[in-house]
């Protein structure tokens, strides 16, 4: 897909060392820079990840509005089967794994609890769609089958990997759909109980919201951990800075 995109998500951590080493062994992330209060991590020269480091900053509330997942898109299908079997063999604790249709997913949390997807794309001539619609379920994950794509060793996550979407935690889905369809331009591709989903160019989704954990929950609080900030590829509006209505903070780039 070209146009609009994530390019990039920024994390408050207290423990920056712990959650770089996380990164880079678990997800393979390559380390891009930083000092010592943040550190970049991507795939060839992309930054797909910053950590910001705040020793002080309270720890997640599950239950609050930010970030429900990072979503860490990889190029085949073989890359994800050779992830998996590392996850395996580092032992690693995965919380889940789905085929949705559009995709085949495995999840995980990294050590402060921010949600982590690790998923690759069906073609996107596979995709069921119903004019701007596209069919999404959630459905049993053959892990033995998605083991065998990929021969080889895992060597980190391969150039091309990128952030493909983030699913966020809202306070109220009504709020949440006249932001994500009226302040970022997305367009509404999915929606199920709880949760709604939507993507820019076409694509599956780029972002989702959901009150799974967070139905009712007011303004994020600022110093605590997780997501800090969301960054787009928009070139038309480089510069500008929005939030959403719990004070999740978007940048274009």
């Amino acid at each position: 897909m070209t146009g609009k995109s994530i390019n990039h998500v920024a994390l408050t951590v207290r423990d920056l060392p712990g959650m770089a080493a996380f990164y880079e062994t678990a997800l393979g992330l390559a380390p891009l820079g930083g000092d010592g209060e943040t550190r970049r991590l991507g795939a060839g020269e992309e930054m797909l990840l910053e950590l910001r480091a705040d020793p002080a900053a309270t720890p997640r509330d599950p239950r609050q509005a930010g970030l429900f997942h990072t979503a860490f898109l990889l190029p085949e299908r073989a890359d994800l089967g050779r992830w998996l079997r590392h996850a395996v063999q580092s032992g690693l604790r995965l919380t889940g794994a789905s085929d949705h249709g559009v995709s085949e997913a495995i999840y995980l949390d990294d050590p402060e609890g921010n949600g982590i997807e690790i998923y690759r794309d069906r073609p996107e001539s596979e995709w069921t769609r119903n004019g701007d619609r596209v069919e999404m379920f959630t459905m049993r994950l053959d892990l033995n089958d998605l083991t065998a794509s990929g021969s080889g060793e895992w060597r980190g996550a391969p150039s091309g990997s990128r952030v493909g979407h983030v699913h966020l935690q809202v306070g109220d889905l009504v709020p949440a759909d006249e932001f994500f369809r009226e302040t970022m331009g997305l367009t509404r591709t999915f929606e199920g109980p709880g949760g709604v989903w939507y993507g820019w160019n076409g694509y599956h989704h780029h972002l989702a919201g959901n009150v799974w954990n967070s139905r009712g929950a007011g303004p994020r609080d600022p110093k605590m951990t997780g997501l800090t900030e969301l960054v787009v590829n928009d070139p038309e509006r480089a510069g500008e800075t929005v939030t959403d209505p719990w004070g999740t903070l978007f940048r274009m780039v």
